[in-house]
């Protein structure tokens, strides 16, 4: 299970900055800047529109069979890469919700004092936008936690999953496979009853500012 824990920490920071990229691609106003939110609106379609099992095969067994010069051929890595490039695709998403519902009054005042565009994006927009889309983050890392057990199927090294496949097979006894489904559950229910306090602290805060 420990795996399964590191390949969460390791997709995590990538899919976070891959992610917000991606909604920045998709924000920029403007025709100067419509082939990067070609781009961004490409990639979203495409790794949401395929399921996430097939891309880890894709390039958990396709990528090292091809043998590539300089090219890492540990399937773990591409699976990981895998998770990194679907995940990026549903959390930019988010993303960009958050980015859009930060009211034009934020940026128009922000403007007015002197900022520039990116200096207004940095300092004003993506703040307010990422507090505001924690809640949906945090469920979206709770899927990538579970989906971990995916790597299962491309690697050698046993992780939680498979380890417990492997006991269920040798012992004709679903206990192993419980087991693990236990220890996901460990992870997971905690982010669960975190994602509920900060929707209701978030909802908490609303109302006392309209309150005022």
């Amino acid at each position: 299970f420990v795996r399964n824990v590191a390949y969460f920490m390791v997709a995590e920071p990538f899919i976070l900055a891959l992610a917000l990229l991606l909604a920045i691609m998709r924000s920029l106003p403007g025709p100067v800047f419509f082939p990067l939110r070609a781009m961004a609106v490409v990639y979203t379609d495409f790794f949401r529109g395929i399921p996430t099992v097939l891309v880890v095969y894709l390039l958990g067994f396709g990528v090292p069979s091809l043998g590539l010069p300089g090219v890492p051929r540990d399937p773990a890595f591409w699976a990981v890469v895998a998770l990194v490039l679907s995940y990026s695709a549903y959390v930019a998403e988010v993303y960009r919700a958050g980015i859009e519902s930060v009211h034009p009054s934020q940026v128009a005042a922000a403007r007015s004092l002197g900022l520039g565009r990116w200096h207004t994006l940095r300092y004003v927009v993506i703040p307010q936008a990422v507090r505001r889309v924690i809640p949906p983050l945090l469920n979206d890392f709770v899927a990538l936690q579970k989906d971990t057990a995916l790597v299962a199927f491309v690697v050698a090294v046993p992780e939680a999953f498979k380890m417990a496949q492997i006991q269920q097979a040798a012992r004709f006894n679903f206990t192993p496979l419980l087991a693990a489904a236990l220890m996901f559950l460990v992870i997971t229910v905690p982010l669960t009853r975190t994602v509920d306090w900060l929707i209701a602290r978030e909802r908490r805060r609303r109302e006392a500012g309209a309150a005022l």
